[in-house]
């Protein structure tokens, strides 16, 4: 038989579980179909519609194309990467931050780009080129070392990797048709979603 303290317990550890879940954040990756005021709605890759809210002090940051030599030993970057089968890590895209969002997400982590991605944020310590030789041809490559606070990672850079950077936008860039990726929705408990920053590629679509 419960006794009031148990079911005091059980309400307690219920409602925690639920704000949870209500607090819970998404990515969404997306076309934007419509802005009603401060709402925007996204199509998600898989045809999910979501209303998703701007604040007052929500940031929109365009994604545009840059290359690999606009990165340089002390850039601060972000690599999402997958592992090669001699144990090595190929970058599939790298993105070049300014220095205001320096420390942002800084280290070396799971990512849902696909299974076994990483998403590395740190510092580039060391550039290097390197080739492959040997009877199979492959492109020259890139090696950078990403430093962060407790260690560093080693990514190859090839022709195959997209390089980003990122700059100011203004909210009148997310419009229908605008390719945007939102690193973190939050759901409300009427089951909308708010957001502080949006990315939205300006003349590319952001990667992931």
């Amino acid at each position: 038989m419960w006794t009031r303290t148990a079911l005091g317990v059980c309400l307690a550890a219920t409602l925690v579980t639920f704000a949870m879940a209500e607090a819970a954040t998404v990515r969404v990756r997306g076309t934007v179909e419509q802005v009603d005021g401060s709402v925007v709605t996204v199509v998600t890759a898989m045809g999910d519609k979501m209303a998703i809210a701007l604040t007052a002090d929500t940031k929109i940051v365009a994604i545009v194309k840059s290359s690999l030599a606009s990165i340089q030993p002390g850039s601060f970057v972000g690599a999402t990467a997958l592992p090669e089968s001699d144990g090595s890590w190929k970058a599939i895209e790298v993105h070049i931050f300014p220095e205001s969002m320096r420390g942002a997400g800084e280290g070396d982590r799971p990512y849902d780009y696909k299974p076994k991605s990483t998403m590395t944020n740190g510092t580039v310590r060391t550039l290097a080129k390197s080739s492959v030789d040997g009877t199979v041809e492959k492109a020259d490559s890139t090696a950078i070392v990403i430093g962060y606070r407790d260690g560093e990672k080693r990514i190859t850079i090839t022709s195959e990797t997209d390089i980003v950077a990122y700059e100011t936008a203004q909210r009148d860039e997310l419009k229908p048709g605008a390719k945007v990726y939102i690193s973190a929705a939050t759901r409300q408990p009427d089951g909308s979603y708010v957001t502080s920053r949006v990315n939205v590629g300006r003349g590319i679509a952001p990667p992931n």
